[in-house]
């Protein structure tokens, strides 16, 4: 198994789905970042994840790390949500994010913003001023959930 694969399973023991995995260099400091969201649904959006479950996560992952450490010399582990804006790479992200805003730029250079409804194979659908509108994944060049405040 990949270390990927190993931190999904322990994610989903503690009932999250894992977002991404990140290796980031902030202020001289390698970071390895676990970003994961709820799996429960309320409103028709994702609940939010809890410190507690984060902590919980932090402790399981860790002694993994410790084995199979994500880059070689020295990291610090930060397990979290992805926060309300972020960026949607794969398919499994889009998923995940049905029921947010989203604002997709294609590779025509046209800018489309839309509530996520569904994603079925590689095609994603958005909802626009009650309109539906299907795009396909590949024809995506950024992607990303955004908050209207």
């Amino acid at each position: 198994m990949s270390l990927e694969s190993d931190i999904k399973s322990l994610v989903e023991s503690v009932n999250l789905e894992l977002y991404d995995t990140s290796i980031v260099n902030e202020n001289d400091e390698t970071i390895f970042r676990v970003s994961v969201v709820s799996k429960d649904m309320a409103d028709g959006k994702r609940a939010g994840v809890s410190m507690d479950a984060c902590v919980e996560l932090t402790h399981l992952i860790s002694p993994l790390l410790d084995v199979t450490p994500p880059v070689s010399g020295d990291y610090r582990l930060e397990v979290g949500s992805p926060g309300i804006e972020r960026k949607i790479s794969t398919i499994r992200q889009f998923q995940l994010c049905i029921g947010e805003n989203v604002s997709l730029l294609l590779k025509d250079k046209q800018k489309i913003k839309g509530l996520l409804t569904k994603v079925e194979g590689s095609k994603i659908f958005l909802e626009l001023d009650k309109e539906e509108i299907v795009v396909e994944f590949n024809d995506i060049t950024k992607s990303r959930t955004y908050f209207e405040w």
